[in-house]
């Protein structure tokens, strides 16, 4: 049985202001290379509180066994929890139940023709029986403007890379 769990105190109301990217949350994660030496084939991935702690593996597809989490099964996971919240929280606004609204990803990694390296391509599905699609729709597209995961597809995300011993 599952615990009832409240809904966060977020809002879309222009409660701030300001020229730069406030952080309301910070996370880290850590992944190591593991007995391959390295991370996505066969590595240990853990988060600084430690509520996440799970071993990497390579999809059978890319050649691995298969037998772990892999990079786009954690970015679809996030992907769809990320859009889910932001279209629970604009149902709700509206007055509305988000009970029965279930959000699927689903990632494609592949090359990029442009370099030769990696891309990956997202789909998002959102599943909401018994609503008018006229409805749903505008408040679909008010979650894409506010899921900060979309806006990372759309917009990119700014990166540091350092390089510490």
């Amino acid at each position: 049985m599952t615990e009832w769990t409240p809904s966060p105190n977020l809002s879309t109301d222009k409660d701030f202001e300001g020229e730069t990217f406030a952080p309301i949350y910070i996370t880290t994660v850590t992944v190591s290379g593991g007995m391959a030496s390295h991370g996505r084939a066969s590595g240990r991935a853990r988060s600084g509180d430690g509520a996440l702690d799970l071993n990497l593996r390579m999809p059978a597809e890319l050649g691995g066994d298969g037998q772990g989490t892999n990079p786009e099964q954690l970015f679809a996971a996030g992907i769809a929890a990320c859009f889910h919240g932001a279209l629970s929280l604009v149902t709700r606004q509206a007055a509305l139940d988000p009970a029965a609204i279930s959000v699927e990803a689903t990632v494609a990694f592949g090359r990029d023709p442009e370099d030769g390296g990696y891309l990956l391509h997202v789909d998002l599905e959102v599943k909401w029986p018994d609503i008018d699609l006229a409805v749903a729709a505008p408040l679909v597209e008010k979650a894409d403007s506010l899921c900060p995961y979309t806006k990372m597809a759309l917009r990119g995300t700014p990166t540091s890379i350092r390089l510490v011993s």
